[in-house]
């Protein structure tokens, strides 16, 4: 919701000095920037396909080998067991005990296909362009009387706003009218909003198919979003 970068191999760190398991949620992270899930020390790292280009409805889950043989599925179904019987069951080996049923084949195609293509353009390259996109995006908000920026400086390619006396959900409403996608509302962090004292932001999201006239053209549709609740 911020665009912050976290220290993930410190809070891992410090976790597990407490003996406390790390899950990270890597999902705003894999499509941007490079990321060494093992240098970072983490017991579990998840991401979504369709944030990295891919289709909706496969993701990934890397684990520590001990802890994975140590959990049970959630999902039952053919390719999943290694023996039944009237009286027991048990699970197949790893990866295979947590891919129950026909597999999500065009899925995992298009994800192939994404990562594929990702790495030609260069995950550099990604997050520079992000960068730079991100400074522009940051410059031009500021020059709008009665919006609020939320987050520290420098972030990634995230940035949440709020219009003075413009609901998020009416600002983005009215966006989306002139063909700009942003979202609005809690962003799955409905805590942080509260200690921030809002009802929700508008957040615009930017990435490699963004460029500074989509920046342009959503900064003058924001000042028309003020004329009408003027």
């Amino acid at each position: 919701m911020l665009g912050i970068t976290n220290p993930i191999k410190e809070i891992s760190r410090i976790a597990h000095e407490y003996n406390i398991l790390v899950a990270v949620d890597g999902a705003q992270s894999v499509p941007h920037m490079s990321i060494d899930i093992k240098s970072l020390g983490v017991d579990f790292f998840s991401f979504s396909g369709h944030k990295m280009l891919a289709s909706t409805g496969i993701g990934v889950l890397y684990g520590k080998k001990n802890l994975l043989e140590n959990l049970n599925p959630v999902s039952y179904g053919g390719g999943m067991i290694n023996q039944v019987t009237l009286e027991s069951s048990s699970w197949a080996e790893l990866p295979w005990k947590f891919e129950a049923g026909t597999p999500n084949i065009q899925g995992a195609i298009s994800m192939d296909a994404a990562i594929s293509y990702l790495n030609v353009i260069g995950l550099e390259k990604i997050q520079k362009h992000e960068k730079e996109l991100t400074d522009y995006t940051v410059e031009l908000l500021n020059n709008i009387k009665g919006i609020t920026i939320y987050g520290p400086n420098p972030r990634s390619g995230i940035i949440s706003f709020n219009l003075e006396k413009v609901h998020p959900h009416d600002t983005s409403a009215i966006l989306d009218n002139h063909g700009i996608s942003v979202r609005a509302g809690h962003h799955c962090a409905m805590p942080l909003m509260k200690a921030l004292g809002i009802n929700g932001t508008t957040r615009v999201s930017l990435y490699i198919y963004n460029s500074y006239q989509d920046i342009d053209i959503l900064c003058n549709e924001l000042k028309k979003v003020k004329e009408v609740f003027s």
